[in-house]
């Protein structure tokens, strides 16, 4: 019998979700734009649902030049203003502020350590409150649960799927021998 996260299971209907958990989350990330749209899609999800985040996401994408850091490392006042006004992404200042200086700590560690995946995977591994530390040092808006949920969901802490959910397989075959550690 095949048995789903509880999440799933207790939200059968939601399709947002459901198709997240089975195609994306828990699934390691190569890019460092796709890991930048986790982290700020987690950094919006907090005080709501992941659903509106879910629902929202292609509205971010848009707003936010396809997560690209490089540009929104570049935004300006205008381009905050643009998103504050933007009724299809989540208009909070303090998130949307965080993207951007996010964006820019971003560009510094892919100086030093050639991507936002070198920085982790150099970091890597570390329990949960050794990653909390580093977070709250190197990024703006970040909590342990922010920081749980973007590790998880990209792979780097367990726990994003119940060992006899099929997706958990699926999930740990994707990733190299190195994030077993």
């Amino acid at each position: 019998m095949t048995t789903y996260c509880d999440y799933v299971k207790t939200h059968p209907e939601d399709l947002f979700n459901k198709n997240y958990h089975d195609t994306q989350y828990g699934f390691p990330l190569d890019d460092d734009n796709l890991l930048f749209e986790r982290f700020i899609l987690e950094i919006n999800q907090a005080g709501l649902s992941w659903l509106t985040i879910l629902k929202k996401a292609d509205n971010f994408r848009s707003a936010y030049s396809d997560f690209h850091v490089d540009k929104i490392a570049s935004y300006s006042d205008a381009d905050r203003v643009r998103l504050l006004n933007d009724s299809g992404i989540i208009r909070n200042r303090l998130k949307v502020n965080a993207a951007i200086e996010n964006a820019r700590r971003i560009q510094g560690l892919s100086n030093e350590y050639g991507s936002f995946r070198g920085w982790l995977d150099s970091h890597h591994p570390q329990t949960l409150e050794s990653w909390t530390k580093l977070f709250k040092r190197t990024f703006t808006f970040t909590g342990g649960e922010i920081v749980k949920e973007f590790l998880m969901s990209a792979g780097y802490l367990p726990g994003a799927h119940t060992s006899d959910c099929p997706i958990y397989k699926v999930a740990l075959a994707r990733r190299p021998p190195w994030y077993l550690r």
